[in-house]
């Protein structure tokens, strides 16, 4: 049998893994990489054309959840996109594994794996990366953003405008949820680096001991698993835009190590001491108070003069209400166009009746809350009209409702409805509903539907 004409890279960190799924790609394809860190997918990925990855989710013991096999797949999405990845894990958590697709993973495997499932899933990657490097250089469209109507977003925006002319370091505050990454990346694509790299560097999930590597690289021998030099994030970004997420949650004690790459403008690898120049653009956000700490001294404050030299704050969306509709619409557009490819992408709307729900509903996550909501009413829904029921938007406390109010009229009429079609099941009238049984039950005897 031919071997098709594809390099895979397997990265687990279970030797016996490695081993067995080794073997059966060796047959049927050229080429089979495998490591047991997923710290050398960086150059790996440099130094061959990989064409798909299956990529473990889980790496250290007590650590399940699969969050380091996400950081993994941006990290594998960000340096090489044209790389198709294939997540596996052992634990099948559906939400998890929808998680990494959303981010742009291709499918995943369970693990224990059927022989035939993995070829057949690979055999698809395989094809799909030749399809990318088939597809012809086009020029990238501008990408699309929602910026409203609220006086304080559109301030936000109109400075962001301005200082993205520059090269002044941006400071941008917020909740979380607010969209902090997509205003970096709107000051980015509408400055002169716009055409160099944006790195995105989520400092919240850095431990200690990976801070220096992960940000200022290292060389070959600096530490035991570096088998070859490698440039750090600032260097990645060289001639970009660097973006530091959550600077506030940086230890005090590596704030120094941060403020002399800053104000020396150079960044020296672990194991050298020759400082490299760097030409980066930083942008920084937090959701945290951080002029108190810098009063309570847990932030320093001549870090916080480097990296504000302009602040601008995103306001939540319970200070944007008017813009909480037009947004909704928005994002339903934009999901909508990554789930289908045609004319029916547009068809998509939300029933007529949701609108004061929408407005209603209190969004503590913000848009990140209100994306992830719509996303996912729009792959449960029976057609192309997403009700508040798809939502999921009517158990919540915050809202305090009377039997004059038509909100609770229209809630009343649609969990009347829904009892009477499933003869009184309270498990699928729930689940009809989008709610837990123990919320269906207060609304039962909220709205006294007992012997309905």
């Amino acid at each position: 049998m031919r071997k098709k004409l594809a390099q895979i890279l397997i990265v687990d960190d279970q030797e016996e893994i490695l081993f067995s799924a080794k073997m059966i790609l060796k047959k049927h394809f050229e080429t089979i990489f495998t490591t047991n860190n997923p710290k050398k997918i960086i150059s790996l990925l440099s130094e061959n054309e990989i064409n798909v990855v299956l990529l473990d989710m889980n790496y250290r013991i007590g650590f399940e959840d699969g969050r380091e096999g996400i950081h993994w797949l941006k990290e594998i999405k960000t340096l090489s996109p044209q790389t198709i990845v294939i997540l596996m894990t052992a634990f099948g958590k559906i939400e998890t594994a929808v998680e990494g697709i959303k981010i742009g993973a291709f499918d995943y495997v369970l693990k224990p794996w059927h022989n035939e499932k993995l070829l057949e899933t690979i055999d698809k990657a395989v094809a799909e990366s030749r399809k990318n490097s088939k597809k012809p250089v086009i020029e990238k469209t501008e990408k699309r953003y929602f910026v409203g109507t609220s006086q304080k977003i559109k301030q936000a925006y109109s400075i962001a405008e301005r200082v993205a002319k520059t090269d002044a370091n941006v400071l941008i505050l917020g909740e979380n949820g607010t969209g902090k990454y997509v205003f970096a990346e709107f000051i980015h694509q509408h400055s002169e680096r716009k055409n160099q790299p944006f790195v995105h560097v989520d400092l919240g999930s850095l431990s200690d001991n990976l801070f220096e590597s992960e940000l200022f690289g290292y060389a070959k021998g600096a530490f035991t698993d570096a088998k070859i030099d490698t440039p750090g994030r600032f260097e990645m970004a060289s001639g970009g835009t660097i973006f530091l997420d959550e600077i506030g949650n940086i230890p005090l004690h590596l704030q120094a190590k941060l403020l002399h790459v800053l104000q020396t403008k150079t960044v020296t690898r672990l194991g050298e001491s020759k400082p490299r120049p760097l030409n980066v653009r930083i942008i920084s956000a937090t959701n945290s108070d951080i002029k108190a700490e810098v009063k309570n001294k847990t932030f320093r404050e001549d870090l916080l003069y480097r990296i504000n030299t302009m602040e601008i704050h995103l306001p939540s969306l319970r200070e944007r209400k008017d813009d909480i509709v037009p947004m909704a619409n928005f994002i339903l557009d934009q999901i909508a166009e990554k789930y289908n490819h045609g004319p029916e992408a547009s068809e998509w709307q939300f029933e007529q009746n949701a609108s004061p729900y929408l407005e209603k509903y209190p969004w503590k996550g913000n848009v990140r809350e209100m994306e992830n909501k719509i996303e996912r009413a729009l792959i449960l829904a029976d057609n192309n009209t997403i009700s508040v029921h798809d939502l999921d938007i009517l158990d919540f406390e915050d809202v305090q409702e009377n039997d004059e109010n038509p909100l609770s009229e229209m809630e009343k009429t649609a969990i009347e409805k829904a009892l009477f079609k499933h003869h009184g099941n309270i498990s699928k009238t729930a689940e009809e509903l989008g709610l837990s049984r123990a919320a269906l039950y207060r609304r039962i005897e909220k709205y006294d539907l007992k012997n309905t």
